[in-house]
């Protein structure tokens, strides 16, 4: 039986450093680690250098969009920047990764709200912590005709459906979710791409139940 590599075995600090610093990201292990860095020392070392820069420049320099909260490179992003869009709807997200996946569907053309995560209070995350406020000032002073709520199908994201409902008793428009064509349990990011499409297409009048 082969013998998992152990960090005493690495020959260089310097690449057990880097695996280190590989498998501390989502989903990489110490063998893909590896694998990372040693790919990085065959490359030409101009590859390694740009994405170090890439690296350092989005951490140092990527912002968030004041109006929406999606991530960007100046102060509104792409999005609520680009007068075709629908501005008379909005699509309220959990976060970045949400928009990514409606955006790929490409049935989509209006403007979205990113709140960043759900309510949960088993992880601490109140109201407070969401850009939740800022959604319910934007309906007030955007006009928007329809807001529709798309969180993920789990407890979490109706919790936040019904509180942002509850938030929103002022508002003239529809409040509408996305039809649950998307599995209970599941992230929208996880969603195939027609699944979402059909969600969103065939969205309901959301109704706090």
């Amino acid at each position: 039986m082969q013998k998992s590599l152990s960090v005493s075995e690495y020959s260089s600090i310097l690449l057990e450093n880097a695996v280190n610093e590989f498998s501390r990201l989502p989903g990489i292990g110490k063998k893909t680690a590896l694998r990372l860095a040693l790919h990085l020392l065959r490359e030409d070392a101009h590859h390694a250098q740009a994405l170090a820069q890439a690296i350092t420049q989005m951490r140092d320099n990527i912002l968030l969009c004041e109006k929406c909260y999606n991530i960007s490179d100046t102060k509104l992003c792409g999005i609520c920047s680009n007068p075709k869009r629908d501005e008379n709807t909005l699509c309220v997200v959990a976060d970045l990764r949400d928009v990514l996946a409606i955006e790929r569907t490409s049935t989509f053309n209006g403007l979205y709200h990113v709140l960043g995560g759900v309510i949960s209070p088993v992880e601490g995350i109140s109201p407070s912590d969401l850009h939740l406020q800022a959604l319910v000032d934007r309906t007030q002073k955007e006009s928007f005709n329809e807001i529709i709520l798309a969180l993920p199908a789990t407890i979490e994201g109706d919790t936040t459906n019904y509180f942002i409902f509850k938030q929103l008793s002022a508002f003239k428009g529809k409040i509408t979710s996305i039809s649950k064509g998307i599995a209970i349990g599941d992230a929208l990011e996880f969603a195939d791409e027609i699944t979402l499409s059909r969600s969103i297409l065939n969205r309901t009048p959301f109704t706090a139940l």
